[in-house]
């Protein structure tokens, strides 16, 4: 396998674990004040996932170029 093909394999699942963080924030808010306590842990998670997906979409467009 080629490191564009396992980037890209890697954009896929990070992909995948921000959208599902993305999910766990939105639910958290729809029950809100329910869960309070966890609201920046769960927005720092999202946040997170969202950096390694960018960098890894970087990665990806500089190993393709």
């Amino acid at each position: 396998m080629s490191e564009i093909d396992e980037m890209k394999a890697l954009v896929k699942k990070l992909s995948a674990q921000a959208i599902q963080a993305k999910m766990d924030l939105h639910d958290l808010s729809e029950e809100l004040p329910v869960g309070w306590e966890t609201v920046t842990t769960v927005a720092a998670q999202t946040e997170a996932a969202y950096r390694k997906l960018h960098e890894a979409r970087e990665r990806l467009k500089t190993l393709e170029s």
